[in-house]
């Protein structure tokens, strides 16, 4: 176990694209996650999954099949915050469609699939899979299932915060330049017009009103027709 947190410790978060971080992570996974013989993180946004990274063709085929499907281990486990766990695909009960394709079309017999502890714009879930039944039977496996899932989070909400923080960004951008151009436009009003600030505001209320269009709209319309026939 310690040698799985050293190993993920050292996983480079910052300058980089989430799916290059959970590429190493789920590459971290394969090798340090007793029974693994392929890895995958699944994310799940506006209730849509994908894999976001994976390590070995047979995760990615069996996640596959789960979206196919609309359920399974990996999406139930993220969408349900619970660990579920399959020691044999072939006494298997649960996901009796799901678990038919996996059996006719891969060669996975057991996997293991964690959720990740974070819930917000995404959710989500680690999963193990290996070609031999009960592979993730041991405490081991699921003690480093866990430790990889929190890492993959801390990811997750990582990129999460930068997103919010770029649109935060771009919304301040925009409200200043809209703020920017109604002065304009109040201005181009206020000489044209000999009204005061609070009556060149208004003319452009209401014709936002009468337009039905953006008051920003209104007032770049205004500022490039100045500018037109200067």
């Amino acid at each position: 176990m310690d040698d799985v947190l050293r190993q993920l410790s050292r996983v480079a978060f910052a300058g980089r694209e989430l799916s290059d971080v959970l590429g190493d992570i789920t590459g971290i996974a394969a090798g340090a996650i007793p029974g693994a013989e392929a890895v995958s993180s699944t994310l799940i946004r506006d209730d849509k999954a994908f894999t976001a990274a994976y390590s070995g063709e047979m995760a990615l085929a069996a996640d596959e099949l789960q979206y196919a499907q609309g359920h399974g281990p990996c999406v139930d486990a993220g969408r349900g915050g619970v660990v579920l766990r399959i020691d044999d695909m072939r006494t298997e009960q649960r996901w009796p469609d799901y678990v038919a394709r996996v059996l006719r079309e891969t060669d996975v017999r057991s996997s293991l699939s964690v959720p990740l502890p974070y819930q917000g714009s995404s959710i989500g879930a680690l999963n193990v899979y290996s070609t031999k039944p009960t592979a993730f039977a041991s405490p081991e496996s699921l003690a480093a299932g866990l430790e990889v899932a929190e890492t993959i989070a801390v990811a997750v909400a990582n990129a999460d915060a930068h997103a919010q923080l770029v649109d935060q960004a771009r919304n301040m951008r925009i409200a200043m330049e809209s703020r920017a151009v109604i002065e304009q436009a109040k201005g181009v009003l206020m000489a044209q017009r000999h009204c005061t600030p609070e009556q060149a505001f208004e003319i452009l209320r209401q014709a936002s009103q009468r337009y039905n269009r953006k008051l920003r709209e209104i007032a770049t319309g205004i500022v490039e027709g100045v500018q037109e026939g200067a």
